[in-house]
Parts: structure tokens; sequence; C-alpha cells
């Protein structure tokens, strides 16, 4: 059908593909994660780039999928064709090893063929001193060229990226705290940026190929891994660091006290645990390095330095009227007594004025910049908004750290599980923190009593997967995109954090069952469940310990992680049995439901429609308290139940003003975000579309381009349309107007009447796939039809509670959803469960 006139909307022909300008997102149920299309990348892509350190290389590499063909019977179009469409995917990996270890880096190379990229002629991206040194060993070994990259230009260009592609790249760390730090674009210029490798370098950057070195010393990590070589013989600088945290540095540290008899030397503010010298004590006892604990020489060894950079960068950038100081190399490696000290000499002598930030990928930003140098990469205009962070299984890299095997296959996976579950291992091997203490030099104090523990390095970051996802765009009718936080719910309240990691925990068990019940049951699917169990157990452990640990945490990141770690482990659709047969039974009562809306005024009528979807929103496999309910009577049953039971007013009761504001006919296109499968979305939702479609208002039913819990997705909802036009003139001419009627079907019903002009309705995919959603990440498709429209309905708890609940918008909005868990109803409405919220909020 052709559009009318006017419209500039695109028409997705029930297609959940995100193909604005050639780009999708798409699910596919044969793949562990979701795929992406890459139109502007090439085939011959550089898939490698390496920086070559004294101490440690560090890789950058990129995986795609090859071209495939969509052919599944679940993904059929409503004419019945099955769909095939070529899928590009990519995604970059962090990964490091030791530089006397380099025959391990160039095996792995080997075995992902990551050599092979650019056939015959192949060159690798290369920056550090190790791509002169190393250049006739890769020459050797794997037959291809080093192609020099200049270091300085490669560490700022990883920088660059990092600051604007990542949004949670940034943070501060004091006191054993760390805080997000959210920088804006156009006022990231001038910062220094300080890169301790095995040396230091100080640049200081003006714009985005605009720096200067500016200062630097040679006292740097490899003077921290010799030094403490030569002192303790250890064999890896991670076995130095963790020697350190058992460490008491007063025992060869001279302090103030020591000198003073254990008073303050108060007449110049010096208290008497300052430390006066590193290493003083040594130069008076009468003891032979044997003599002392290799722990409290690695600690000194570690304050030391770290104390020393600190000092250096801050009058660098004092010099320079610099403020803001980003911290990258591996030297720091996310080990929390590291950056507490370099924050703690910043701040000391800035006297507040500067402070230290710190990068999640400290250690990549040469080898991501040499990746960058390649202008075959398409990367130069991704936005933040195009970058998905995941963290699967198969590469457990935390700060430096390497906690598991590399992981080839999904069996591999689910072997390296039931291998840690037969020790009784955790994944990442956590030790626990002590309570935090302030650290020494000039000032700086050091820990109190020579028997504590010092912070631990569990605080590491987790360095995942970056997804490039081109076809992502920030929701054009966000009010503030800059200022817009889409959790509701704050995690970094412990109690929160706790209470909602219980609440999964509890609900894992059943999840575990539909997930292995999805797939037949079979021996294998059970293997898999019980995989995915202790996976998804092992990434709320690891968050419990260190909430900050995967970037800043929100409710929704929670409930994304477990549906990634559900693909993980080749479960696409766990409820999808679920939703078929709660589809079927709600579509067999929706024609006496229209029969009995149609027999109200059009007031009387649009309050049902409202009952009705709040009643509706009742089904949610996700809440504990609605899966009880299931027990106590059919679907039909209890949605009539619900709907005898709506009694205004409601906790958060708008409608009257939402009714007036209808009965202006204001609006020309609404875009309705729908929730669960089932009575939700056919007895809620599309009755209340549509409503909108015959007063005129064009309607986009917005649905989940993956699966999540039971919520209904953008491939499911044309086939439920189709269903619902058969016994609705209304939704059937507003499909055929929308491209989501097109079969015989459709030419059947019309018969020989005159067709007539409708307004369309349509069905886009968000672009995600969690119960909740993030309008700052949204598939290219909403972001076009959203730009046209004037009303926004959210509806569910996940995407008008959990999140968006506290978002503005420049449309007219309204927020639908029963509340169906208690803390939630006490926390967010001062309310009890199954209390309900209709919340109207005007254009901003």
């Amino acid at each position: 059908m052709v559009p009318p006139a006017g419209t500039s909307i695109q028409r997705s022909n029930s297609r959940p593909l995100l193909d604005l300008s050639g780009a999708a997102i798409h699910g596919n149920f044969e793949e562990r994660d979701p795929t992406i299309l890459l139109p502007n990348q090439s085939d011959d892509i550089s898939h490698l780039a390496l920086d070559i350190g004294g101490s440690l290389i560090k890789l950058v590499y990129f995986s795609r999928h090859e071209n495939f063909l969509v052919d599944d019977k679940r993904k059929k179009s409503t004419n019945g064709h099955k769909r095939s469409s070529p899928i590009l995917g990519g995604r970059l990996h962090f990964i490091k090893f030791e530089t006397h270890k380099i025959n391990e880096c160039l095996e792995f190379i080997n075995s992902k063929q990551l050599h092979l990229g650019d056939g015959d002629n192949a060159v690798i991206k290369a920056t550090g001193g190790g791509a002169y040194k190393f250049a006739d060993l890769f020459k050797e070994r794997l037959g291809v060229s080093i192609e020099k990259e200049d270091e300085i230009d490669c560490l700022v260009t990883g920088a660059n990226f990092l600051l604007k592609a990542i949004r949670h790249e940034a943070f501060t760390h004091k006191e054993g705290q760390k805080e997000f730090v959210q920088i804006d674009h156009n006022e990231l210029y001038p910062y220094l940026l300080v890169n301790i490798g095995s040396g230091v370098s100080m640049m200081k950057v003006d714009g985005d190929t605009k720096f200067q070195r500016v200062n630097g010393t040679n006292v740097g990590g490899g003077t921290y891994w010799g030094l403490g070589k030569l002192l303790t013989k250890c064999k890896s600088f991670d076995e130095l660091l963790e020697l350190s945290q058992r460490g008491d540095s007063r025992a060869v540290d001279m302090l103030v006290g020591d000198i003073y008899g254990g008073s303050d030397y108060s007449k110049i503010g010096l208290s008497a645990s300052t430390i006066a010298s590193s290493f003083g004590k040594a130069i008076s006892e009468d003891k032979e390095i044997e003599d002392y604990r290799p722990e409290d020489i690695s600690l000194s060894l570690l304050r030391m330095i770290s104390y020393n950079i600190g000092q250096i960068s801050y009058l660098t950038a004092l010099q320079l009227g610099i403020k803001r100081i980003f911290f990258g190399g591996f030297f720091i490696r996310g080990h929390a007594y590291t950056m507490d000290t370099i924050s703690f000499a910043i701040q000391f002598w800035s006297k507040g004025g500067a402070e230290a930030m710190f990068l999640r990928h400290e250690g990549f930003l040469g080898a991501l910049g040499a990746f960058m140098s390649n202008n075959k990469h398409g990367l130069d205009h991704l936005m933040v908004h195009q970058l998905v962070e995941r963290f699967p299984m198969g590469s457990p890299y935390t700060g430096g750290k390497i906690h598991g095997p590399l992981l080839g296959n999904l069996n591999e996976k689910i072997s390296w599980m039931e291998k840690f579950v037969q020790k009784g291992t955790q994944i990442t091997d956590p030790v626990p923190m002590a309570s935090p203490r302030t650290t020494g030099l000039g000032g700086f104090e050091a820990p109190s009593s020579k028997g504590d523990t010092l912070r631990s390095d569990e605080s590491n970051l987790n360095i995942g997967v970056l997804h490039l996802v081109p076809s992502l765009e920030v929701f054009p009718l966000l009010a503030n995109p800059k200022s817009y936080e889409p959790n509701t719910i704050d995690l970094a309240d412990p109690n929160e954090l706790e209470y909602w990691f219980t609440v999964l925990s509890e609900h894992l068990p059943d999840l575990v069952d539909k997930a292995v019940a999805s797939e037949g049951g079979t021996d294998d699917a059970k293997r898999r469940g019980d995989a995915f169990a202790r996976a998804f157990s092992a990434h709320l452990a690891r968050l419990m310990e260190e909430p900050v640990a995967y970037g800043k945490l929100g409710l929704a990141n929670l409930l994304e992680l477990r549906e990634e770690c559900l693909r993980e482990f080749n479960f696409f659709d766990a409820y999808r049995t679920i939703k078929q047969r709660e589809n079927e039974a709600s579509l067999a009562v929706l024609p006496d439901l229209l029969m009995e809306l149609d027999s109200m005024s059009e007031e009387a009528r649009l309050l049902t429609l409202i009952e009705g979807v709040l009643a509706a929103n009742i089904f949610d496999w996700g809440s504990r308290a609605c899966v009880d309910l299931y027990h106590k009577g059919t679907i039909i049953e209890i949605y009539r139940m619900s709907r005898k039971k709506m009694q205004r007013p409601w906790r958060v009761d708008d409608f009257d003003a939402f009714k007036e504001r209808m009965g202006l006919g204001a609006h020309k296109r609404a875009l309705l975000f729908v929730d669960n499968a089932g009575a939700d979305v056919v007895l809620g939702m599309l009755p209340l579309a549509r409503e909108f479609l015959r007063r005129g208002i064009e309607v986009v039913l917005v649905a989940n381009s993956l699966p999540a819990l039971n919520d209904v997705t953008a491939v499911e909802l044309p086939q439920i349309v189709a269903e619902a036009a058969k016994h609705c003139d209304i939704l059937r001419r507003a499909a055929e107007a929308g491209g989501l009627l097109v079969d015989a079907m459709s030419n059947i019903l019309e018969g020989s009447r005159p067709k007539l002009p409708s307004t369309p309705l349509t069905v886009v995919g968000n672009g995600c796939g969690s119960p909740c959603i993030d309008l700052r990440q949204v598939s290219a498709e909403l972001a076009a039809v959203a730009k046209d429209a004037d009303l926004v309905i959210l509806e569910g708890m996940g995407r008008a509670l959990h999140t968006n609940y506290n978002a503005r918008f420049k449309c007219d909005t309204l927020k639908l959803a029963m509340v169906k868990n208690q803390r939630l109803a006490e926390k967010l409405i001062e309310g009890n469960i199954y209390d309900c919220v209709c919340r109207y909020e005007p254009a901003t």
C-alpha cells in the first residue's frame, strides 16, 4: 500500500531489521549474539593491531561474522515467505600478553587467523618499541609485515576515541570508591594524558589531532617491575601487585615519627605517619634484604612510584593550567591502591583544585590508536550511542588479570563452567576488601597498623567486548539527552543492590526451567541451562563484590546482562512457547472485547481502554507476584479479575489531563512502546492503538528487536496484528496502509469493496533485547519514525518504571504500568503491589 501523502515514515514491512541507510541489527536464533550490519566496513578491514611495550603486549582485534542467510521458520513475514538477509557483525576485543611470552601471543594470532585479513600481503599495524624489535619474528612466524605507527599518536588517538565513544569510560577513584564521570565532548579539551607504561609520558591534548608531549619520567611501571623482581624474586607484574596487598610499608619506609620520636612535626604540618623517606629505614637498620618481607618491599615500592608520578603529573598540569588529568597504561591495571595513591597525590598537591581520572581500557590506548590508524576501519564517525559493551564468559579478562582460558566455542565454554563447578572455584576468585584508609607522602597517611590488609585487587574493572552498532541512535524526542539517565533504581545503595540481586537469584531456577523447556528439554538443553545458571550467578557474585566492575550499574544493565547470558548459551527465546499459547488465548476473546468497546461512548471507551492496558499489564513472567498468579486461574480469568479491580483514583492518576488533551485532537502520530505478549498486547495495547487509529492518529507499535522474558518482539507483532485484523476492519485497513498485510488474505477480505484511505499502523523494532530500554541507544528505524511523533506511550514496569519514569520528552508522554513489586511500589510511588500508574506529562 502507498502511504498517505505527507508522511515520511519508513515502513517496516513487519521486519525487525533496522535497515536505515542499509544498517541493521538483527536477532538470529541460530547465532549466539545479536549480529550487526556494518555497511561502511569492507571485507578487507584490518583485523588486528598491537602495542608491543617493554613489559606487555596489548592486542586489539576485530571479529566479524561472515555473510549468511537468515532462514528460519520462526522468522516469516506476514505473507508467509521466509526472509533472507545478509548480515555482517563486528566486535572489538582487548587482550594482553607479557612481552617475554611473545610466542603465546603469536600462537593466539595464528589460532584465530587474525593475520590473514588482508590476504597475501598481510600487514599488522603496531606501535611501541616492540614493533621494531620483533618485526622480523612476526615475518618469520606469521608471514606478515609490521607497519609501525607513532606511539604518541596512537596513545592520544586511542584516548580520544574512548572518551568520546564509551559513555562510562572515565572514573575517579578516591578512598576506595569509584565514580564514573560523563565527559561532555564539547568540554573534553584540553586535558593531560599520563600514560604509565614501562616509563611515563605526559601529553597535553588540545584536539583530535592536536597534542604535544610536555613531560615524562623514566620511573614508571618498568621501574616497579624491575626493582620488584630484583628485590622480591616475583616472576610477574601481577604477582608483584598481589604481594603488595599483604604488605606494610612502614617496615621499610622512614616516617616523620621515626625521626621525631613518634611525634608530629606540626610546625610545617607533617603528621607522625607521613613518609619522610621511602625505604629510609634500610639505612639505619642492620639488616640484609632477606630480613625484610617481600610484601613490605613491594608495597613501599608501589607507593613510592605512584606518589611521584602523581606529583609530577600535577606539577605539569599546574604549569599548563589544566585541571583534568587522565591516567592510562598497564601499570595501573585497575589496582585500587595504585589509583588511590595517585588520586591522593593529585588532590593533596592541588589542594582539591584538580582530580585524577582513570580509564577502564587503561592499558589499550596505544593498541586501539594503532587499530584506528587503518583508514579501512570505518570507525571515524562512531558515536557513544553506537557502541555496546558486553561481558561474555568467553573473555573473562579483568583489569589485566586473566581469570579463564580463551574459549573458542560453546562446548568449550560449557566444559569450562563445569570444571569450575567441580573444583568449587569461583569465576573471578576475588579477595575480600578491607576498610578504606588514606595513604602517605608529604601528609599522606600510612595504614594504621601492621596487620591491616590493604584494599585488594578485586576492584579491577572487567574489560568486555565492544559491539559496533552504527544503526543505533539517540531517541530524538528526549528533552535533554545529555542529562538523561534511564535507570530509576539507584544500585549504588548497597541495600538496593542486595535486594535486586536476591530477586534475580530467586527467579533464576524458574527461568532455567523455561529456557530448557523452550529447547525441548533435551540433555543438551539441560547442560546449557546449568551452564547459564552458573555463569549468570558468577556475574551476580562479581557485581555484588564490585558493583562498578562492568561500568556504571543500573537495574536495566542487570536485566540486559541476564538476557545476554541466555543468548550466550544459545537460549534465544526462553518464553517462546508460553508467548504463543497466551497470544492464542487472548486473540480468541479479542472480538468480544472489541464489540464491548464499540458499544460505548468515546469518552467512556477511552477510560475503559486505559483500564484495560493497566489490567492486562499484570501478565509479566519477570515478576514473582505474577508467576504466582498463574496458579490461580487461566490467563483470561486473571485478566477479567484484574479489570474488575480497576478502581480510581489510581496511585498515580493523570487520566483526566490525558483525556482533556486527547479531546483537542492534537496528535497526529503516536509511538506505543509495548511490553508483554499475550493479554498485555492483545487485550491492552492493541485495542488502545485501534482507538487512536479510529481518531485519525497514525500508530507505530514499538517492540523489542530481540526476545526478553515474555516481552513481545517486532518479529511476532505483525502476525498478532494479522490475526486481530481478521475480526476488525479498522485494524485491517490500518495494517494494510502500514504495509503489515500484503498477502492473499487481505485481498479476499476486501473483495469488491472500494479501497478507502486509512490511517497506517506499523511496527518497528527498538534495537534492544531487554525488559527495559535505554533511549540513548535505539534503532535507526525507531529514531526515524519518532521525529514526527507527538505522543509517546511507555507501557510496563521495565520501560515506564524501572527505566524512564523520570525521563522528560519533547512531546506529550503517557506512562502506564501496574506495579508488580512491593519494594518498587514503596520506593517509587509510595504505594503497594498492584497499584497502577497513569502518568501524563505534556511536551517539555
